[in-house]
């Protein structure tokens, strides 16, 4: 496996995936997504993978553009908006190679290890 984890620091749900693959003795890439990021070419990869952009945009965000997130119609303008501010993407995205999740999913990540062995 070669897993990358985005998170952003305060995320209780990212400290909870890293807990998650610390305990099977999983190696993992933890990636600060407010400070680095993720590029464009990541970025299309997770959201092909996790079934589209609605499911990368955090509900909970605290962030003053969540709220301009709603009123754009088109995706283009909410890729780019996501892009340029990635504190209102939702955490952690957990990424093996092309599959990935947003969001803490022990039960998928656990059959990615299963499948694995």
């Amino acid at each position: 496996m070669n897993l990358q984890i985005f998170g952003k620091p305060k995320c209780f749900d990212t400290k909870k995936a890293e807990r998650f693959f610390k305990e099977r003795g999983i190696k993992f890439q933890s990636v600060d997504l407010v400070k680095y990021g993720m590029s464009k070419g990541e970025f299309e990869r997770v959201k092909t993978s996790v079934g589209g952009l609605e499911k990368l945009i955090d509900p909970d965000s605290k962030e003053q553009d969540a709220l301009l997130l709603r009123y754009l119609a088109e995706d283009d303008a909410k890729q780019e908006k996501l892009l340029a501010n990635q504190k209102l993407i939702k955490t952690p995205i957990v990424r093996d190679g092309k599959r990935a999740t947003v969001g803490y999913c022990p039960e998928i990540w656990q059959r990615w290890i299963e499948a694995e062995k």
